[in-house]
């Protein structure tokens, strides 16, 4: 099926990279594992008191560290941070170790997703939309560049795109 044991999504806040994630691991009986849930459960705050103390260099650094543990497992789907492709490292090891999946989606739609959301201290500004805009215009080559596999999650719901996720990971040689 697979040239690879694990299956990493990337994609922007909002994109449903955790929520799909979670079924997808569940139909295909995998882990599901949560970048930035590991890096809460290691250091015992939650995202938005890393940027605070840290700022987002060391919320990155933290990210790295569960980055380049978390490929080396087997039979795991790993939901990532939206920040992620930011490294290059990141990116090489994603690639190098797995199939990689972009969940693609408009800033729009995730500002409607993510709106009353305080966990995302990226978010924390005057004109969240234009935020949202500003990282997909910066960080889209990127999520592109380490895909093996683009999925719209625009306006649909979970089980569709696990669904369509599943079908092509089937059907595609990848």
């Amino acid at each position: 099926m697979m040239r690879a044991q694990n299956i990493f999504i990337v994609g922007p806040m909002g994109a449903g990279k955790s929520t799909v994630g979670r079924q997808l691991a569940e139909t295909l009986s995998y882990t599901f594992k949560d970048s930035d849930q590991e890096i809460q459960r290691r250091t015992g705050v939650d995202i938005p008191t890393i940027f605070e103390f840290e700022g987002e260099s060391g919320f990155r650094a933290r990210e790295r560290q569960v980055i380049e543990e978390l490929v080396g497992e087997e039979r795991i789907v790993l939901a990532t941070g939206g920040g992620v492709i930011l490294s290059a490292e990141n990116r090489q090891d994603l690639a190098a170790r797995g199939v990689v999946i972009y969940l693609h989606c408009s800033p729009e739609q995730q500002y409607a997703r993510t709106a009353r959301d305080r966990n995302r201290p990226l978010l924390d500004t005057e004109d969240p939309l234009a935020k949202l805009r500003e990282l997909m215009e910066e960080r889209e080559p990127l999520y592109r560049q380490v895909a093996d596999m683009v999925v719209s999650t625009e306006k649909r719901g979970t089980s569709s795109v696990v669904k369509e996720i599943s079908r092509r990971l089937e059907s595609e040689e990848i």
